[in-house]
């Protein structure tokens, strides 16, 4: 089965007045949506347009891992593991929330800040936080997340260039950037597809694109 949902039906969440603009895929906080809570391990994935000076103060998170992919400008980060750092667009971000920790994450910079965070539900709840970032990802390099059974593609075609789907059981795809075609769909930047139990799909780009391609194992060995 091939779910394609447009950027356009993305809940619209945030703080405009403080400079922070939330765009949702899922149920989240009051936009609940019973029909849409999750895809497989997948809880949330949010695009987030911080205007400089503005950020998430202080806050706690449980039994989440919270992968963030920088789309424009600088994000600054910290947390209770005791990691500050700065994460740039090409850079893969991961808050691994074990039994508990808390993050704040701000925009520091001159110009706005886009990024995609992307929250997944553990295989097994509880453990001790962590905190990781992988400098300037590599289409070749996929980045693994086993806490939850997850891999991560970042593919950035050229235009008229295919890219294979995975052909795993669950794949969740976004479009970051260009406009690409996929079974017959036409998709633009903020567009997200579910893929399940499908093989031998491929996208086409239209124009240069940038996507963040999920992978998962069956459900039943995620449960």
């Amino acid at each position: 089965m091939i779910d394609v949902r447009p950027g356009a039906d993305r809940y619209e969440g945030g703080d405009p007045a403080a400079g922070i603009t939330t765009r949702h895929a899922f149920s989240f906080g009051a936009f609940y949506d019973p029909d849409n809570l999750r895809f497989g391990p997948v809880l949330a994935c949010n695009e987030e347009t911080l205007a400089p000076g503005a950020g998430f103060d202080e806050h706690p998170h449980s039994h989440t891992e919270i992968v963030t992919w920088v789309i424009e400008g600088e994000l600054t980060h910290q947390d209770s593991t005791g990691e500050k750092s700065v994460v740039r667009p090409g850079d893969v971000q991961r808050l691994s929330a074990g039994s508990g920790a808390r993050h704040a994450e701000r925009n520091d910079g001159a110009g706005r800040l886009r990024f995609v965070q992307m929250w997944l539900a553990p295989l097994a709840a509880g453990g001790e936080p962590s905190y990781g970032v992988v400098r300037g990802i590599t289409d070749a390099a996929p980045y693994e997340v086993p806490e939850a059974g997850a891999v991560l593609h970042v593919r950035r075609p050229g235009a008229g260039e295919r890219v294979a789907v995975p052909a795993a059981d669950r794949v969740y795809l976004h479009v970051v950037r260009g406009d690409v075609r996929l079974d017959g769909a036409e998709l633009g930047p903020g567009d997200s597809v579910r893929i399940t139990a499908e093989r031998d799909l491929e996208v086409v780009a239209g124009s240069p694109g940038e996507l963040l391609i999920w992978e998962f194992p069956d459900p039943e060995e995620a449960a």
